[in-house]
């Protein structure tokens, strides 16, 4: 971890409530910090590849295993040049990003390529300083799907039971690859969720940084 920034990553199946937590964690960081902090999301849209990746997941277009996994780290590789790392270099800077590496390893990983195949196409990624992965259980992240839309899923919003699994999977390849990574339970309330992030963050922050107390979420 460097002393003067901090790359923080929000993960989780769909429905886990990664983009309210990430959108919350940037809210109360911007309180002490401003415009240091910067929130993004991947795929990235306005990243080189964004919009063919988004048609794929939208089922517009049809990408193979290996075109969506190399589509996806081309993606990665424009969002960490042009955004990600711009912002670090900032002295204090925080970036907080709505998914990531471990997504990769779980959603692009099939019978054609497989988790490692996945990690060295991204072997070159910058590492997170800390990665948060809510774990909910299937049942509870279909009933916020359902929740939050009615219209058709995406590519990769199905199968959950067995998104869970690789996700076990990523997170070890990950751990014995040197990423500190942190579990916590999404399940509950919203509100305790971010609590639980933010006491999380708390135990492995630079010193530079200061949390004011969680305000109530939006």
């Amino acid at each position: 971890m460097s002393n003067d920034s901090f790359f923080v990553v929000i993960e989780g199946i769909d429905g886990a409530g990664k983009t309210s937590i990430a959108r919350a964690l940037y809210n109360i960081l911007r309180q002490t910090l401003g415009e240091n902090v910067l929130l993004t999301e991947e795929p990235h849209n306005a990243s080189l590849m964004g919009a063919e990746i988004r048609s794929a997941l939208r089922q517009e277009r049809e990408l193979g295993p290996v075109e969506l996994a190399q589509a996806f780290a081309l993606n990665r590789s424009s969002h960490l040049r042009n955004v990600i790392e711009c912002h670090l270099r900032r002295d204090n800077a925080v970036v907080i990003c709505d998914r990531y590496l471990l997504s990769s390893l779980v959603y692009q990983t099939r019978d054609e390529i497989t988790m490692e195949d996945v990690y060295q196409i991204n072997r070159w990624s910058r590492v997170p300083d800390l990665t948060i992965v809510l774990q909910v259980s299937a049942h509870v992240a279909y009933q916020r799907m359902d929740e939050r839309s009615r219209n058709a899923r995406e590519l990769f919003e199905n199968d959950l039971p067995t998104r869970l699994k690789k996700y076990k999977a990523g997170i070890a390849l990950l751990r014995a690859k040197g990423h500190s990574i942190i579990e916590v339970d999404g399940n509950g309330e919203i509100s305790d969720v971010f609590d639980s992030v933010v006491e999380a963050v708390k135990r492995n922050k630079p010193d530079w940084l200061r949390l004011q107390p969680p305000l109530l979420l939006e």
